[in-house]
């Protein structure tokens, strides 16, 4: 897959760029617009965490990255995990990769060496979309233990405030 990634590795800039602004276009239009708009980390995290997240793993694909995959995946999925996406919503633009890279890619696709060594990208995208499906998930199980926790001790409280707890405890099997 050497000459893909040398592609790539000169077309770097160009898939970060297309690949980011994909992700904000996912947001409404007012948020989409804060976060193009401000580039400090500080002022703007979940923007500075998308990009840094997405340079990472074009970085590991083009043979760069040091990091495992997974961290800058993660990174990006976690967030969308917290906001109001579908799990298809919340991972579809991993597959959008496909497209940006044979957009950049352009007239070399007639090559075939580099049609077969997408087609081998191809799959690589298609197991990192299954990775991001799955972090996606473990998140959401993570939320929904933490908000029925939460329940459970409010619950509780209530009960106990309610000096309900002693009646409770009378009537147990």
């Amino acid at each position: 897959m050497e000459q893909l990634r040398e592609v790539l590795r000169t077309r770097r800039d160009g898939i970060v760029r297309r690949w980011f602004d994909y992700i904000i276009e996912t947001y409404p239009e007012e948020t989409a617009a804060f976060l193009k708009s401000k580039r400090d980390p500080f002022t703007n995290p979940v923007g500075s965490t998308i990009k840094e997240g997405i340079e990472g793993i074009i970085d590991y694909i083009v043979g760069e990255g040091e990091e495992e995959v997974q961290t800058f995946l993660d990174r990006i999925i976690r967030i969308r995990a917290v906001q109001d996406f579908k799990p298809s919503e919340a991972v579809e633009f991993v597959f959008h990769l496909k497209d940006i890279v044979r957009a950049e890619v352009g007239m070399r696709l007639d090559e075939p060496e580099i049609r077969r060594q997408l087609r081998e990208f191809d799959s690589s995208v298609d197991k990192l979309a299954l990775l991001a499906f799955d972090i996606f998930m473990e998140c959401r199980e993570k939320i929904y233990e933490l908000k029925a926790t939460e329940l459970k001790n409010m619950t509780y409280k209530l009960l106990e405030r309610a000096k309900l707890l002693d009646e409770l405890d009378k009537h147990k099997w």
